[in-house]
This record gives C-alpha cells, sequence and structure tokens, in this order.
C-alpha cells in the first residue's frame, strides 16, 4: 500500500527519503483505504520507516497494531534532488524519465537498485513461517518498482501508483503475482 498524501506531494515536491506530513487529504484517504480492506483478517504489519508510511499506516489500522518498521521499505533515495520542485525539471510527477533524469544528475538511487531493496525486504517478509496475510505500507515509487521487477507487463499499463492504492499479491513457492490493485486516489 502506498501512503496518503503529503504536503510534498501537494507542492508537487521530491520526496524519498526526506519527509512530510499528511495533509487532510491523506488522512482522509487512509481511512477510505481502511473500509476498503477492513474485512480482510492480517496476520502482521509493516511500514517504511518514513512517517507518512507510518501515520498511514496508524490511520488505517486505528492505531489497535503493532506494526514492525523497515528502512528497507522507504521510498527511492533522490539524494541531491530532495525537496526540489519535480515540475521545474519539465517532467510529469512519476514519471520514468523524471526518475532517470534526477539519478543521472543528482546522484540518487537507481531503479535497479530500489527493486532489489524492496523486492529483497518484501521477499524476507513473506518467507517468514508466520506470514501468510501481510499489510505493508510503502511509497509510491517503491511500489511501482517492485511491480515492474515482478511483472514488468503489468507495470506498462499503470501510469502510476496513487495515494493509498492497495497492490494485492499472492505468495506462493518464492513468487509474487499481482492479483489486483485497489485504489482510493484516481489521478
Amino acid at each position: 500500500m502506498r501512503h496518503g498524501q503529503t504536503l510534498f506531494n501537494k507542492k508537487k515536491m521530491l520526496q524519498g527519503w526526506c519527509d512530510a506530513p499528511l495533509t487532510e487529504l491523506g488522512i482522509e484517504q487512509a481511512k477510505a483505504a481502511r473500509e476498503l480492506i477492513k474485512d480482510i483478517k492480517f496476520d502482521h504489519y509493516y511500514s517504511s520507516s518514513s512517517e507518512r508510511a507510518s501515520d498511514t499506516l496508524e490511520i488505517v489500522t486505528e492505531g489497535k497494531v503493532s506494526y514492525t518498521r523497515l528502512k528497507s521499505l522507504k521510498e527511492r533515495n533522490f539524494y541531491e534532488a530532495e525537496g526540489d520542485i519535480w515540475s521545474s525539471a519539465g517532467f510529469k510527477s512519476g514519471s520514468v524519465e523524471l526518475f532517470e533524469y534526477l539519478f543521472k544528475n543528482f546522484e540518487g538511487e537507481t531503479k535497479e537498485m530500489l527493486q532489489e531493496r524492496i523486492y529483497g525486504a518484501l521477499t524476507d517478509i513473506m518467507e517468514k513461517e508466520d506470514h501468510k496475510c501481510v499489510l505493508a505500507v510503502s511509497h509510491g515509487n517503491a511500489s511501482y518498482c517492485f511491480l515492474s521487477k515482478v511483472e514488468p507487463e503489468k507495470a506498462k499499463s499503470l501510469e502510476r501508483v496513487g495515494n493509498c492504492s492497495i497492490m494485492h499479491f499472492s505468495y506462493d513457492n518464492h513468487t509474487f503475482k499481482l492479483i489486483e490493485i485497489l485504489a482510493v486516489e484516481k489521478i
């Protein structure tokens, strides 16, 4: 699941490892996501160590569960471009071209680096003995890069991962398979 809208999302500012609080809309998106998944019994919960992700998880669960925060679920590191206005570079928010431009010009994390990090983290989570139904809250580009690693053809048809969108995967025989994407925010 991706976190709810943040102040930086609203201001069209890049946020990878830097953080911004959820907006009122982001809080409402998290509440709407809670409704989408209210009948699912999760056995474990994980969140990126970024505040926007953990705040989203706490809203979705109404603060009634314990969860594990993992740095490996964080968003792509944009390094020197963190906090910049993405539109000033002439790109659409979340576009592949934008992210590759940022890496090339600001020495951030490559798509391949992010794919390996997020894939490794989610595989480690799902390989735990008692982990059958897990909710993990992460970020837009991290979610997209994960999907592009495990199901590249399906990722090509997805323009971006909206705030509080939930990607539902199965995990069997060490393989992830996308079942559906539940969208709170339609962009």
